[in-house]
């Protein structure tokens, strides 16, 4: 049963999302979060020491649990491998073009322009998801369904592949909701040129 402490945290960090996504993070006050929530600045700071730490909490809400479900759920026991590729690449489209996501992204984009903000973000968001997808790379080359290389590398190649179809639309906002026959047929290239590029050696 979540406490009245709990409650009133998540109270906050829900008129922040608000606050944050209608005015950007520059612009956004503290006093704007206070005056949306109705609640004191003294609340407010008893549980977020500034906005940076305010805001840094509400886009890690908005993602990682997903993104966490996603990393948990790659399987290199499954028997195909690129079906296993597969599997992560839809469930990583899915999740970065869902509507919250893509308006969080945005607002990273946008807003963060504080080398140290953006760097928190970085690495509480995308360094620890490369951590994990390249450990499953590297477990891959060690047992020869991959060729050797730096498994760093080659998530960021696999990661880019599957957005390199949709990542200028999504810069320029022009971006349609992705259905499903696209989305599988973008992982399936996707991933196709990425065991072209990866496969072991002969």
């Amino acid at each position: 049963m979540r406490t009245k402490s709990e409650a009133r945290r998540q109270a906050i960090l829900d008129s922040a999302t608000v606050v944050f996504r209608e005015t950007g993070f520059e612009r956004t006050s503290m006093a704007q979060i206070c005056e949306h929530m109705g609640c004191s600045k003294a609340t407010l700071y008893s549980y977020f020491e500034s906005k940076e730490a305010l805001f840094v909490e509400v886009v890690l809400q908005s993602t990682l649990g997903e993104f966490d479900a996603l990393m948990a759920s790659m399987d290199l026991q499954q028997q195909d491998f690129g079906a296993a590729l597969e599997g992560f690449g839809r469930g990583l489209l899915n999740l970065l073009y869902s509507p919250h996501v893509q308006a969080v992204r945005r607002l990273v984009v946008a807003d963060v322009g504080r080398a140290e903000l953006g760097r928190r973000l970085y690495e509480a968001g995308p360094a620890r998801g490369e951590a994990v997808v390249a450990e499953f790379l590297r477990d891959a080359m060690a047992r020869g369904i991959l060729r050797q290389a730096d498994p760093r590398v080659a998530t960021r190649h696999l990661t880019g592949l599957l957005e390199a179809e949709w990542i200028d639309r999504f810069l320029f906002h022009v971006i349609e909701e992705l259905d499903p026959a696209s989305l599988n047929e973008t992982v399936r290239r996707a991933v196709e040129v990425f065991l072209r590029a990866y496969a072991p050696e002969p």
